[in-house]
């Protein structure tokens, strides 16, 4: 029998608020699962016990004395070690912030806890969340709970291991170039890139930056939406949060049938790999069997779209933690210094001609959405990499011509009022999972969710790892 840890998002509240179980049964089995997963496969930066089943007892308090509220009544979550959390450990991922401890946490994780759920845990990622893979010189390699010789993704790395393990059934994630939807891929979970705006981002120096979105990691598309529920609306402390809020309702699976959605495998340009490649076909097939319409595309991009999404990102590093390399140059990633120093000599100009290509992107999909309500494609080109790659095996023009890339994402980043959704739609030939990226028209992220909801009811379920993890004996039986 599953533990109610194991049910949705909605279902464990509910749960909970009926007496069917304590919040402190379902925090506890959190904490546990956490704990046993932790050694081999590196996710936790920590793990708040104390505080969490302090908090999972005022739940139950409360709702002996009937004053218990809150959609997410008791249900444990993971915050990403980027965001702040009050009274916790916060480092980045770096050893710039060696003993940073907020007084307040960041406005989605207070609405998360304000509907009622409980964090229970820190989780991984790389210095200044840069990379597309878990690995930081602060807390070492985050693992792939499918296969611990691969990584987690990144830079949300640590929270899509947390959900795919079944720790929690949902995490807060952020979301610069795919850092949200690369680990999703490659953990075998749901992961979305919110359209810019519609959860307030209040943790960078900047609340004008136009590439950063907070977004879940989920094990259901219900448990994002739940999480969207929550977290989405707009609040005066970020000037470009959207004054709307979220809308359950219209996230919710409809019928597919008539619907008309644009297939494109490679963008124009991508090195796909075949295997990915077959999969995210079988996923467009399923669609066409539902009574979709499903017609491949051709986009004129190139990766001049990675390359100067690459200078904006390193204007980014360079214009918020270049202060730090004086001091801390010697315990940094190198890879982070380099993109400091890459983005201090990106001129003014060449910074601003970045947006002829993105009007030129946004007008491609403009016409491509006139057609069509979303276009499809893979997350990423491959399947999780080895631990011992870095981004930069993935950075090539191969002799086709063709980019070596390892994700599908930053494209979605560069015209970011796009809704970006990676949902894991089956395994690839190595075993390993594959998300499909549902990119929607601007601002419409109920509708990516709900076509992401119609599909996942149709589709087989993509198994979570808890069961086949390549753990110790000791710890398998743990899980």
């Amino acid at each position: 029998m599953n533990h109610p840890l194991d049910l949705p998002t909605a279902e464990i509240a509910t749960g909970i608020r009926a007496g069917a179980f304590s919040a402190e049964t379902v925090v506890a089995e959190s904490i546990r699962r956490a704990k046993a997963i932790a050694p081999a496969l590196n996710p936790f930066v920590l793990i708040r016990e104390e505080k969490a089943l302090e908090a999972a007892r005022a739940v139950d308090r409360a709702i002996v004395r009937g004053e218990a509220r809150g959609a997410l009544l008791g249900v444990p979550f993971t915050a990403k070690d980027l965001t702040p959390t009050e009274g916790d450990l916060t480092t980045l991922g770096s050893w710039t912030r060696p003993n940073w401890v907020p007084t307040e946490s960041a406005l989605c994780i207070r609405r998360l806890q304000e509907a009622g759920a409980i964090l229970v845990a820190k989780t991984t990622t790389p210095e200044f969340a840069y990379s597309s893979m878990t690995t930081s010189p602060r807390w070492g390699v985050t693992r792939n709970p499918w296969n611990r010789e691969r990584t987690s993704g990144g830079s949300s790395g640590g929270s899509a291991v947390a959900v795919a393990t079944g720790v929690v059934p949902f995490a807060e994630g952020t979301d610069m170039g795919g850092s949200v939807r690369i680990p999703a891929a490659f953990c075998g979970v749901v992961g979305l890139k919110p359209s810019l705006g519609r959860i307030p981002m209040t943790i960078l120096p900047s609340v004008f930056d136009n590439i950063s979105h907070f977004g879940p990691l989920a094990r259901r598309v219900g448990d994002a939406v739940a999480f969207m529920t929550a977290a989405a609306g707009p609040s005066d402390e970020d000037i470009s949060s959207l004054p709307i809020g979220f809308n359950a309702e219209d996230a919710a699976a409809k019928d597919l049938r008539g619907r008309r959605f644009a297939l494109s495998i490679d963008l124009g340009y991508y090195a796909v790999e075949p295997q990915v490649e077959t999969v995210v076909r079988q996923a467009a097939e399923a669609l066409r069997r539902a009574g979709a319409v499903v017609e491949e595309v051709s986009l004129p991009w190139t990766r001049a779209v990675n390359d100067e999404w690459f200078d904006l990102w390193c204007v980014f590093m360079s214009a918020f933690f270049g202060h730090e390399v004086e001091r801390y140059r010697d315990r940094m990633d190198p890879a982070v210094v380099a993109m400091i120093e890459r983005g201090q000599n990106v001129g003014a100009t060449a910074y601003k001609q970045v947006e002829v290509l993105r009007t030129a992107m946004w007008r491609d999909l403009a016409t491509l959405f006139e057609r069509y309500e979303a276009l499809l494609c893979p997350t990423c080109a491959v399947t999780a990499p080895l631990v011992t790659e870095t981004d930069d095996d993935y950075v090539a023009t191969l002799p086709d011509g063709r980019y070596k890339g390892l994700d599908v994402t930053c494209p979605f980043n560069m015209v970011p009022q796009l809704p970006a959704l990676s949902l894991p739609v089956g395994l690839a030939e190595d075993g390993m999972p594959v998300g499909l990226q549902i990119v929607g028209r601007r601002f419409a992220d109920e509708q990516v969710l709900s076509i992401a909801a119609a599909m996942e009811a149709m589709m087989p379920p993509v198994q979570l790892p808890r069961a086949r993890q390549k753990l110790p004996d000791d710890q398998a039986a743990e899980i």
